[in-house]
């Protein structure tokens, strides 16, 4: 999974257009009133906690070696579903930063080349819109002019925003955005909301939507992902971040299918540190609560009750020493994972009492995202 959805994101990154048919008149090739696309759509997330997955580390656990600890496993899948969403986002940045190269300031309607598929391309850029009831001051949309006989109106990018304060929420359609590359991606949709207007008590927050990515097999990788929903939102030098990933094949040691990462997490940029608390309900739990989420779900509960419920008369000694790293918060630093539990110094004092007051979202309405554009 992680490899098929980060080769759309390079891809998209790395993507170029050639315009072959503008429709724009000399005032506005003069840009005199300056470029009404963003210059910023998205927030960064400390990489202690956004990184790809590196697999489980050796521990000391009581002076003894152990090398497969769940701790670590589950941790590390959570920073790197966290950096799929970043990356999400991080197109979403991308494109908008690209787009503002031909300084629109007014609306616009033309036609490009789309240089990965060769395919035409249509744009338009339009005042006074509105999206999930929220009126915004333009509204862009990108399609593949072919496909726009088709059910989903060929749409490939969808853009609302505001200019002062930014604001704003963007979706893509990656298979209509290169026909060729993405033409398995048919279902596979994201989005991002993003605010600069100091809403929420943050700075600038955002948050990613993910929809419909394809699953691998679960004989090699039972953990992909299906959907997700995540915020990150900056308070100062500190970065809060909640959510849940969506996982339809996941399992531990029982015969349970289907789990949920609800996570929720805190990180400070300029030092690199994280703390993340994390639940693995299943998929189809219809709650909000956050005890039900992070303390009855969390990771050692579930992997105690499945190792107990396989082997009820193995020694509770040796699942102790197992199940040590997943005890709650996990700490992160610039090499990944530390350790669960106990804090690793007094650094990680400010972002530890930030948790308590995050919560993630519904496993059951995760386990049923969709997004839709206008």
């Amino acid at each position: 999974m992680k490899k098929t959805f980060l080769f759309v994101l390079a891809t998209l990154v790395l993507g170029s257009i050639v315009i072959t048919g503008c429709k724009k008149d000399k005032d506005q090739d003069e840009n005199p009133t300056g470029n009404i696309i963003p210059s910023t759509f998205k927030v960064d997330i400390p990489d202690a906690i956004s990184h790809p997955f590196s697999g489980a580390k050796s521990v000391n656990y009581k002076g003894v070696m152990t090398d497969t600890i769940p701790g670590d496993v589950i941790y590390e899948h959570l920073a790197n579903f966290i950096y799929i969403g970043e990356e999400a986002a991080q197109i979403i940045q991308d494109i908008m930063t690209f787009i503002a190269v031909y300084n629109i300031n007014h609306p616009i309607d033309f036609t490009y080349t789309g240089e990965e598929d060769g395919r035409d391309k249509h744009m338009v850029v339009i005042e006074n819109s509105s999206y999930d009831g929220i009126n915004y001051e333009y509204q862009m949309t990108v399609t593949d002019a072919d496909y726009e006989g088709n059910a989903d109106g060929g749409k490939a990018v969808q853009v609302f925003w505001n200019t002062s304060p930014v604001k704003g929420v963007a979706i893509i359609k990656p298979a209509n955005f290169d026909v060729n590359s993405f033409a398995a991606l048919t279902e596979t949709m994201y989005r991002v909301d993003y605010s600069e207007a100091g809403e929420l008590d943050y700075e600038k927050y955002m948050v990613v939507y993910i929809a419909n990515l394809p699953l691998e097999n679960p004989l090699t990788n039972p953990y992909s992902m299906q959907n997700l929903k995540m915020f990150a939102g900056k308070d100062g030098d500190v970065i809060d971040v909640w959510g849940n990933s969506d996982h339809p094949n996941a399992k531990f040691y029982n015969d349970d299918v289907g789990f949920d990462w609800a996570f929720v997490a805190s990180g400070i940029k300029t030092e690199n540190i994280g703390v993340a608390e994390v639940g693995i309900p299943r998929r189809t739990l219809d709650s909000s609560d956050r005890t039900a989420l992070l303390v009855t779900n969390s990771i050692k509960n579930v992997l105690s009750a499945q190792i107990y419920e396989v082997w009820p008369t193995i020694d509770s000694a040796s699942v102790e020493a197992y199940l040590h790293n997943t005890d709650a918060p996990g700490y992160f630093n610039s090499g990944g994972f530390v350790q669960g539990g106990a804090s690793p110094g007094t650094q990680y004092d400010n972002i530890d009492s930030r948790l308590p007051g995050l919560s993630p979202y519904n496993p059951f309405s995760i386990s049923n995202l969709s997004i839709e554009f206008k």
